[in-house]
C-alpha cells in the first residue's frame, strides 16, 4: 500500500503556545528595512504582515538584536529597549489578525558585530583577533542572559506568541557553542556541557518568566563556524529531552544535502536531527526548500514543519498558491526588482538581495 503524500497544510500543535494552521513557517530572513534606532519601519511592517496574510502558519520576525551592541546589520529590529514595544505591538496584532501565529527571533552578533555600526569594539566568548572583538567577563555573560530573557518579555508584553532563540550562524550563542572559538575557563567554557550553558539558562530563563503558554523555539547550525555535528545533535537532544523548548528549528544551508565533515558522510544532514528522541518538541528544517514537492519531501523524511526563506521572498502567498496547486513551485531565478517590490519588498530589501549571486536580474544598460 503506497502512503498517502505528507500534508503540508495539516495543523500542528505545540507543548506550549498556539497551534500552527499548517506545517509552513515564515524563516527569519534579513532584510535591513527597520529604523537606524531598530523601531519598526513601514517597510518592514509590510513585508512581514503581507507573509501572515499570504497564509504562513507562524511569521518570524528577522533577528532582533537584544543589546544595543549585539547589532549586527544595518536596518536591523531592536528589541533591546522598551521604545520598540510599541511598533512591536502593532507588528504582533496585524500577524495574529491574519490568523498566523507570531515570533519573534532573538539575537546577538557577538563579534559578527560591525565596530563601524556599534560604535564600539565588538564581543563574543574570547578575545578574537580576527575580528577585533573581545571577550565578555563573566558578569557580562550574565548580563547577556538576561538581556536575551528581557526582550522575550518585552515580546510577550507587544503581545507576541512566542519567541525563538538565535543560537546559529556564528552569532554570540553559536560562539559560545564552538570548542575553538570559545576558550573561557570559567563555567561558560570548556566542555561542550559549559560551552552550552549560556542558551540553556537563557531558555530556562524565557519559560520562567513567560510562562506556560508561551511559545519557545531554538535556531542552531548542524555545521560550519567551527562547529561539531555530533556535539551539536548531542546538544539538540538535550534540550529536546528536557523539554526547554517547544521547537527546534534547524538551519541546513541545504536541507537535501550530506555533511561537509567527511567523518559524518554517506547520509543526510537532516537525517542527524529526525533521528533524535524529540518528545513532543516539534523539529524544522531550512535550506533551499523553494517548491511544495521540496517541502513534502522534508516532511516525508521526518520533519515536522518547513522554514521557508527565498521561496517566501519570491511569493508572499507561497502557501495559498500551494492551497490552490499542490504541486507548485514558485518563479525562476533571477527575478526583476519589481517583480520584489510587488511582493512586498521594501528598496532596501530589494537592493540586499541584489547582492545575492544569481537573485535579481539587473536592468540593462541603455546605450546612448
Amino acid at each position: 500500500m503506497t502512503a498517502l503524500p505528507a500534508n503540508l497544510l495539516a495543523p500542528m500543535t505545540f507543548p506550549h503556545g498556539p497551534a500552527m494552521k499548517n506545517r509552513l513557517m515564515l524563516a527569519p530572513l534579513t532584510n535591513l528595512q527597520s529604523h537606524v534606532d531598530g523601531t519598526m519601519s513601514e517597510d518592514e511592517f509590510h513585508w512581514l504582515t503581507l507573509r501572515a496574510q499570504g497564509g504562513f502558519g507562524l511569521t518570524m520576525t528577522c533577528a532582533a538584536h537584544v543589546q544595543r551592541i549585539g547589532q549586527g546589520f544595518p536596518g536591523q529590529m531592536g528589541i533591546w529597549s522598551d521604545n520598540h514595544i510599541p511598533g512591536l505591538t502593532r507588528l504582533a496584532t496585524a500577524i495574529k489578525a491574519a490568523d498566523s501565529v507570531a515570533v519573534v527571533q532573538l539575537h546577538h552578533a557577538g563579534y559578527r558585530s560591525p565596530a563601524a555600526l556599534i560604535g564600539t569594539q565588538p564581543v563574543g566568548p574570547s578575545d578574537d583577533e580576527a575580528s577585533g572583538s573581545r571577550g565578555l567577563s563573566t558578569a557580562e555573560v550574565e548580563q547577556v542572559v538576561e538581556d536575551f530573557i528581557v526582550a522575550a518579555v518585552r515580546a510577550k508584553t507587544a503581545g507576541f506568541d512566542g519567541v525563538e532563540v538565535h543560537g546559529a550562524h556564528s552569532y554570540i550563542l553559536c560562539q559560545f557553542l564552538s570548542a575553538g572559538l570559545n576558550r573561557r575557563t570559567d563555567p561558560y567554557g570548556g566542555s561542550a556541557e559549559n560551552r552550552g550553558r549560556i542558551i540553556v539558562e537563557i531558555l530556562k530563563g524565557v519559560r520562567e518568566r513567560c510562562g506556560p503558554d508561551f511559545l519557545l523555539g531554538l535556531r542552531l547550525s548542524p555545521e560550519r563556524f567551527d562547529l561539531d555535528l555530533r556535539e551539536i545533535a548531542d546538544f539538540a537532544q538535550h534540550v529536546m529531552a528536557e523539554k526547554m523548548i517547544d521547537f527546534l528549528d534547524m538551519s541546513l544551508w541545504d536541507a537535501f544535502k550530506e555533511p561537509a565533515d567527511e567523518a559524518y558522510k554517506g547520509r543526510t544532514l537532516m537525517s542527524y536531527f529526525t533521528e533524535l528522541d524529540r518528545g513532543d518538541v516539534r523539529l524544522g528544517v531550512a535550506g533551499k526548500i523553494m517548491s511544495a514537492a521540496d517541502a513534502r519531501a522534508m516532511l516525508e523524511a521526518g520533519a515536522d514543519f518547513v522554514l521557508l526563506g527565498r521561496a517566501a521572498i519570491l511569493h508572499h502567498d507561497w502557501v495559498h498558491r500551494v492551497e490552490i496547486d499542490p504541486d507548485f513551485a514558485p518563479i525562476s531565478l533571477p527575478v526583476t526588482r519589481e517583480h520584489l517590490r510587488h511582493e512586498g519588498l521594501g528598496p532596501a530589501f530589494v537592493d540586499y538581495m541584489a547582492t545575492w549571486k544569481g537573485f535579481v536580474t539587473e536592468p540593462e544598460a541603455v546605450v546612448a
